[in-house]
């Protein structure tokens, strides 16, 4: 974001006014210098909280009361800034405002629009910073006396508002910036040791300017076993002023852009108040010149001295930052329309193709009627008849069932495995061939049932009771129309009917590429089955690439499913995809040895899915999941890596570590930073707060005990 004007009311020391940031022919001034007086160090304050969200506010180390004149009427702070695409939807405005009141008793609101003074009618408002997101409405600011933590450092996001910290010295000198030698050493690691994009490039950009500007040597930084607390010590004092804001400032851009190969370079607002207190004099504008080279795309607003005014580069005065282009709005379909005597699908909650829905719309096709599809719970007018599928029993999908009878009422006709297990399609629309036009997405793939049902009567499963015993319904010549030669296979359990080796060998002497949705019985497998199976492109559901899938839902034979796996002679090479069940039936302990047993298997691992109780079906049985040395346990599962997929582990690792800290009244550290150790960094402390149960806002302490 860019801040192009802010507007103040009732303010202690700045009192009232509007200040707008230059700008002219797309582009705004890259530096905008303030004197240094009290009333532009209060406008720094007032630019810093109006942009640091009021959800953070109230844990700056700071009395907001402070900056209130003593009237009865709020502190008022408008502003008008510029998005950027990493602050904000893509089909935002242009423009935007926000703003706060501030209360003499230190109350905070955010600004609404009917109490708004400055800002135009035509911008929409927002609440910036209301999340813990990293990127969002990026702004740093700075005090004149900036101090470092020494070995207090938290590099974990373990406090949720850690934003706070972004910009909390610009309003208490004791507020500690980023400890230098331990982000160094992180970065050195990240960057020297360990080989990343991002980290290197930091630091062969601060190696350069430190040099060339500061006179720091910096020879030894790129050197694998550099000691930067002795290179920090080797340092003048006067050096470690200007380097402490520049640190922190690279630090909070890695964190803030973890994607960004080149972080240093995304837009953002620094303030700084009385920077050129941070270096000698003749210093000084060698200073503005390395953070200007350094941050080719950051605003900077900054008070300064008469004297540092007149000794600033001209060359850094005269830049100008580009102003985000109009934002490119994303079109929105118009309401689907229904023609007379059409007929509405609603798809609820399918996550493929809905293949009763596909033999529905051929029905009513064939005879001439015309169909729409919608998704989820659209809810359309003067409709004649609406057929809705629902595939899951779950909340949401129940919620929107409600929505959708109070208004639909009876032209709504309700089926699918989330609303009555027994419930079939008429069978002179069951043997229907699918209306493959209906989902456009499905291009050259196929989709439907070669066989249903399953002789295996597992009390979690909906098969036996919805489908019965196994049966042949179709073949492969009436699901592959035209020139399709990918299939999605959504058959329960193929390997267990008698003709499937038959099944297996027309799908590889047609060089069929086959996802086998519902994952296959490895303990079913033969050695022709298994030679068939190889012969076969088993693929992913894109059909991107190659995939087995697989199910094992518990500990039971282990053994068998090992001598299966090598008899088929998988290799790393391979993709092996094992679905592991959770949250049914299983202890930690039997979790943590499939997870290990799978490990051990060359090419396979996991993708892990919640047990969801079927329309009265079995409620889990989890009374005695931590039956051992539970620690010791989540100790060993964290251990295990699998080279690919690991995203899936993580709700595992979440649900884990709910329950664990439900039953034990705790959080287990180990499991908590290892969720967080590659995604998502800096939700983390807000995570916390959720399996600690209590309000987030009072959570953590302002930040660090300062004094206020």
């Amino acid at each position: 974001m860019y801040l192009l004007s802010i507007y103040a009311e009732n303010a202690k020391t700045y009192v009232s006014g509007k200040f707008r940031f230059k700008k002219d022919h797309g582009k705004i001034r890259k530096w905008t210098q303030l004197s240094a007086d009290p009333a532009n160090r209060e406008l720094l304050q007032l630019m810093a909280l109006a942009c640091g969200g009021t959800r953070f506010l109230h844990h700056l180390p700071f009395k907001l009361k402070q900056l209130c004149s003593h009237s009865s009427t709020p502190l008022q702070i408008e502003i008008i800034l510029t998005p950027h695409s990493c602050d904000i939807r893509p089909s935002a405005p242009q423009l935007i405002g926000s703003g706060i009141q501030i209360y003499n008793e230190g109350k905070l609101k955010r600004l609404i629009r009917k109490n708004c003074r400055f800002l135009p009618s035509n911008i929409p408002i927002h609440d910036l910073g209301t999340r813990t997101g990293n990127s969002s409405f990026f702004l740093l600011a700075y005090g004149p006396e900036p101090q470092s933590h020494d070995q207090t450092d938290d590099f974990n996001f373990s406090n949720q508002f850690f934003r706070v910290t972004r910009f909390h010295s610009l309003f208490n000198n004791q507020a500690p910036i980023t400890d230098p030698v331990a982000f160094l050493n992180r970065l050195h690691y990240k960057g020297v040791r360990v080989s990343r994009y991002p980290a290197i490039q930091t630091m062969q950009s601060l190696k350069q300017v430190f040099k060339e500007y500061l006179d720091v040597e910096t020879g030894r930084w790129l050197d694998k076993m550099c000691n930067f607390k002795q290179e920090w010590s080797l340092l003048y004092p006067w050096q470690k002023r200007a380097i402490l804001p520049v640190l922190d400032a690279a630090r909070h851009m890695i964190d803030a852009f973890p994607r960004s190969g080149m972080p240093l370079n995304m837009p953002g607002l620094l303030l700084l108040d009385r920077p050129d207190l941070f270096c000698t004099e003749k210093i000084f504008p060698q200073w503005i010149t390395l953070m200007d080279l350094l941050f080719p795309e950051i605003q900077f607003a900054l008070t300064l001295s008469e004297k540092s005014r007149l000794n600033f580069p001209n060359k850094a005065q005269r830049k100008r930052l580009l102003l985000p282009a109009p934002l490119e709005r994303i079109k929105t379909k118009p309401p689907a329309r229904i023609p007379p005597r059409g007929i509405l699908l609603l798809d609820i909650d399918s996550r493929l193709p809905n293949l009763a829905l596909m033999k529905i719309s051929r029905y009513f096709k064939e005879q001439g009627r015309k169909v729409v599809l919608a998704r989820k719970e659209s809810l359309i007018k003067n409709v004649e008849a609406v057929y809705a599928s629902c595939v899951f029993f779950s909340c949401s999908s129940q919620k929107r069932i409600e929505r959708l009878k109070k208004f639909y009422g009876e032209s709504l006709i309700l089926g699918g495995s989330g609303v009555d297990v027994g419930k079939r399609l008429p069978r002179k629309i069951e043997q229907l061939p699918a209306d493959y036009s209906l989902y456009s997405e499905l291009e050259d793939r196929a989709i439907g049932f070669i066989t249903r049902g399953c002789p295996f009567n597992c009390p979690f499963c909906i098969v036996p009771v919805k489908e019965g015993k196994i049966q042949q319904v179709s073949t492969l010549d009436s699901l592959l129309e035209k020139d399709r030669h990918k299939l999605i296979l959504l058959d329960d359990n193929i390997l267990s009917h008698p003709g499937a080796n038959d099944f297996l060998e027309e799908m590889a002497i047609r060089n069929l590429q086959v996802n086998f949705n519902q994952t296959l019985d490895i303990r079913l497998l033969d050695r022709e089955k298994a030679q068939l199976l190889k012969h076969i492109r088993c693929s992913n559901l894109k059909f991107t690439r190659r995939v087995y899938h697989f199910s094992l839902n518990d500990t039971r034979n282990l053994e068998q499913v090992a001598d299966k796996y090598h008899m088929s002679g998988f290799t790393t090479r391979d993709n092996v995809e094992f679905i592991c069940m959770y949250g049914y039936n299983t202890t930690l302990a039997e979790d943590v040895e499939r997870f290990s047993f799978l490990r051990s298997l060359p090419g396979a691992y996991v993708f892990v899915q919640e047990y969801q109780p079927i329309i009265e079906g079995p409620l889990p049985d989890l009374t005695g999941f931590f039956n051992g040395n539970t620690d010791a346990l989540i100790d060993k599962l964290i251990r295990i890596i699998f080279p690919q997929n690991m995203k899936s582990m993580e709700k595992y690792y979440r649900w884990l570590s709910k329950r664990y800290a439900k039953t034990f009244g705790k959080l287990h550290e180990g499991l908590v930073n290892t969720i967080f150790r590659y995604n998502m960094r800096d939700r983390k402390g807000l995570y916390i707060a959720t399996l600690a149960g209590v309000k987030k806002q009072n959570l953590v302490p302002k930040i660090t005990g300062l004094p206020l």
